[in-house]
């Protein structure tokens, strides 16, 4: 789960339990972090102006308004019509179905002119795709960089080979349209980069892995700069 789809549970779990005060730790299981990342949430929330107060005591916690809620987005028309592009160039990747449902929301929270107005310059952009088709990606390959466990990946490699490898994922990259998930193989005890249109199965076990730091020297990397995409400078 995403930071801004925890912060709209927080302000919903808040408004159902009000008046009574609710503390940390109980959101800090349902959404698996930990309690001082929902105490940096709820900072945030009060910071943005919502009627949060915090009770002290062994019985405190935080409380809210019950009639408060988080307001509707409200993208200028430009900042609409960015979300649109860049949602819209994850059509083939891995994370398709939610840039889908991701932007027919954004759509929904703003008004209907803006909406309509959005849609109809997005209209006008257009993505040259070559008309070669290209393999999905495996459904999971998302929510294998959510879950935090141990997945049992079938791939085959660039020869044609084909294995059953046991990975702990560490994170993704794209590059000219490919894909990778980027992962400490348990099989060649290092990191390695798996193509997604390579994978022909995906399975997420129960097992959490160890935390690993992932450094770019790692990927052994002789061409271009790796960039988050949080990294705007």
């Amino acid at each position: 789960m995403n930071r801004t789809d925890r912060l709209f549970g927080l302000v919903e779990e808040l408004r159902a339990a009000s008046p009574r005060p609710s503390s940390a730790r109980r959101p800090a299981v349902r959404f698996e972090v930990s309690s001082r990342t929902i105490e940096r949430d709820m900072l945030a929330l009060q910071e943005s102006g919502l009627p949060i107060w915090a009770e002290p005591g062994r019985t405190g916690g935080y409380v809210i308004d019950a009639t408060a809620t988080l307001g509707p987005m409200r993208f200028t028309l430009d900042e609409a019509l960015a979300v649109l592009i860049g949602l819209g160039g994850l059509r083939h990747s891995p994370f398709r179905h939610a840039a889908r449902t991701a932007a027919r929301k954004a759509l929904a929270a703003m008004p209907d002119d803006h909406s309509a107005r959005a849609v109809a310059l997005g209209s006008r952009i257009h993505f040259l795709e070559d008309d070669t088709p290209t393999a999905a990606a495996p459904a999971d390959f998302a929510r294998a960089l959510l879950a935090d466990r141990v997945v049992r990946l079938h791939y085959r490699d660039g020869t044609g080979a084909e294995s059953w490898r046991e990975v702990e994922p560490l994170g993704s990259i794209d590059r000219d349209g490919a894909w990778y998930l980027v992962a400490w193989c348990r099989t060649r005890d290092g990191v390695r980069a798996f193509r997604s249109d390579r994978m022909l199965a995906l399975e997420i076990t129960d097992e959490r892995p160890v935390r690993r730091a992932l450094a770019a020297s790692d990927l052994a990397i002789e061409y271009g700069r790796l960039r988050s995409v949080v990294d705007w400078d």
